[in-house]
């Protein structure tokens, strides 16, 4: 079996066999509330998965803002340490477009857009699936002015998402497996660097 966190937009859990089906899942909306719920629903979805072991645990690498992000990659590596399994990153609009192509296989080309925050949209360009049932990518993830983005799609139909499907990144992860593919690596796509910034030295003072 295959457990899924992403905390790039709500708090979204999931736990898949092998053949894709959803064992279990739980999903919480708040953008903001990651550490609050991500234990418990961890355990909850853990604990309704049943007996069988997880082999693999698919974090979504986003685009996501830097604290919220961080809260479900740690948690996904976290899982994998204690059982000694291995982490399967997987960007986070994958989940998104592979559940606007399982419910309309005609989809065509698309993009997912997903809230950035200071009025901006990040932007991924995706037409169908692959060969190995992976969305495909036309135009990597860009940050784009929530103004700008109609232009800058160019008449492509944007689906904007606020929830994302942990089952659907664990299919995209089963499925990156079987191929023996790697969709991104271990770095996650933050929406932008903290607001913050390096303590500098303390200024000297004359005598």
């Amino acid at each position: 079996m295959i457990l899924a966190v992403d905390t790039s937009l709500g708090t979204a859990i999931a736990v898949i066999d092998g053949a894709g089906a959803i064992c279990a899942e739980r999903a919480a909306v708040d953008p903001l509330g990651h550490v609050e719920v991500i234990g418990e629903m961890l355990a909850e979805t853990l604990q309704d998965a049943g007996a069988e072991p997880i082999t693999h645990v698919v974090a979504g690498m986003g685009p996501g803002p830097f604290t919220g992000l961080r809260i479900g990659i740690a948690t996904a590596r976290a899982v994998a340490l204690a059982r000694a399994i291995t982490v399967v990153p997987v960007p986070s609009h994958f989940a998104a477009a592979l559940t606007e192509i399982e419910a309309d296989a005609a989809a065509g080309r698309f993009a997912i857009v997903t809230d950035a925050r200071r009025r901006e949209v990040a932007v991924t360009v995706f037409d169908g699936l692959d060969a190995d049932g992976i969305p495909h990518v036309v135009a990597d993830t860009v940050l784009v002015l929530r103004a700008d983005a109609e232009a800058h799609l160019a008449g492509i139909r944007a689906v904007e998402v606020t929830a994302l499907s942990a089952a659907a990144l664990a299919r995209v992860g089963q499925r990156a497996l079987a191929a023996g593919r790697d969709l991104t690596d271990s770095e996650p796509l933050y929406l932008r660097q903290p607001d913050v910034a390096q303590p500098r030295a303390p200024k000297q003072v004359g005598s």
